[in-house]
């Protein structure tokens, strides 16, 4: 027997609640755009760059002040020493040292001085000067920025211009609000951030397209249904689907964001919160949109017969 998570029958009035969820999810947007002004996003090496230096204490927990008391002499400049993972392991990040890649390497060797090798395990090195770190933020917009592009016409190729519409909408919504969910918690927005919003962008995507389908076929098939009826029943009958994707999809992205290491914990709590807005979004930003711009013109109040409905 197939696993259900809500009944085949469910007739639950999504169109109705889209109708507070709209002015909503605009407000929201609209909060999170501020934020990203203001605020600002917590950037990480590949953005603003500098050097980032992995060490794990050969002790059984890393001594976080003594470490910043041994850097603090080597006028480094701004420095930031954080735990991360287990309780002997620590991140150290140094600002763009004046002077080109060999000051870099210089600070590198500085740190490694104080540092020991008797006392810390050197996990990982990397350097990153500001003119790559600026090539990675132009290149990460452009990518987002291609990706809806194709979307757009995609789905204007496979349905209606109302449906890519609805879809590019969705996606817009999703997107600012992934901006504003690293504004607000202050993650560290890195490359593997991009990577989190390209993937809630097809996985959005996806969802939205398997509603689309469904609100093409219920078109054809009860032609004389009220266009919000007809939206909520197309709905309904993918409830079950979406529901169970999300669900499955979370428990691999939770798994991955416990267990998972700091590495990808940027990405996973992306993703996490991607799931619930990419859902949110396919139902009540890229479905009403569909009333809105009038997917279909002639206006007819009579819901379907019932040999109509029995016929489909």
């Amino acid at each position: 027997m197939p696993i259900r998570l809500i009944p085949d029958d469910t007739k639950v009035p999504f169109m109705r609640f889209a109708r507070w969820g709209f002015p909503a999810s605009l407000i929201a947007m609209a909060a999170s755009l501020i934020l990203f002004f203001v605020v600002g996003l917590n950037l990480g090496i590949d953005f603003k760059g500098g050097t980032l230096i992995e060490v794990q204490s050969k002790s059984a927990v890393a001594d976080i002040a003594d470490i910043r008391s041994k850097l603090s002499p080597l006028g480094l400049g701004d420095f930031e020493v954080q735990g991360f993972g287990t309780p002997n392991d620590v991140l150290i990040h140094l600002v763009t040292q004046p002077g080109g890649e060999e000051a870099q390497q210089e600070a590198v060797r500085k740190v490694q001085n104080v540092l020991s090798e008797d006392e810390y395990t050197y996990r990982r090195v990397e350097v990153v000067g500001p003119r790559v770190s600026g090539e990675l933020a132009e290149t990460g917009t452009i990518a987002v920025l291609v990706t809806m592009i194709g979307v757009l016409f995609y789905i204007w190729f496979r349905f209606e211009w109302q449906f890519a519409v609805g879809a590019i909408a969705s996606l817009v919504h999703d997107v600012v609000l992934t901006i504003g969910f690293f504004a607000v918690t202050q993650i560290e927005f890195n490359l593997s951030s991009i990577a989190a919003i390209l993937t809630i962008v097809g996985y959005s995507l996806n969802d939205t397209v398997v509603v689309f389908d469904r609100v093409r076929e219920t078109l054809r098939k009860f032609k004389q249904m009220e266009i919000h009826d007809l939206i909520d029943l197309a709905i309904n009958q993918t409830l079950s689907r979406t529901l169970l994707t999300s669900a499955t999809t979370l428990i691999a992205l939770l798994a991955l964001f416990f267990f998972g290491g700091s590495v990808i914990r940027s990405f996973t709590a992306a993703m996490i919160w991607g799931v619930f807005i990419g859902t949110y979004s396919s139902i009540f930003i890229a479905a009403p949109i569909l009333i809105y711009f009038n997917l279909r013109s002639e206006k007819v109040g009579k819901p379907a017969t019932a040999d109509e409905s029995a016929s489909g």
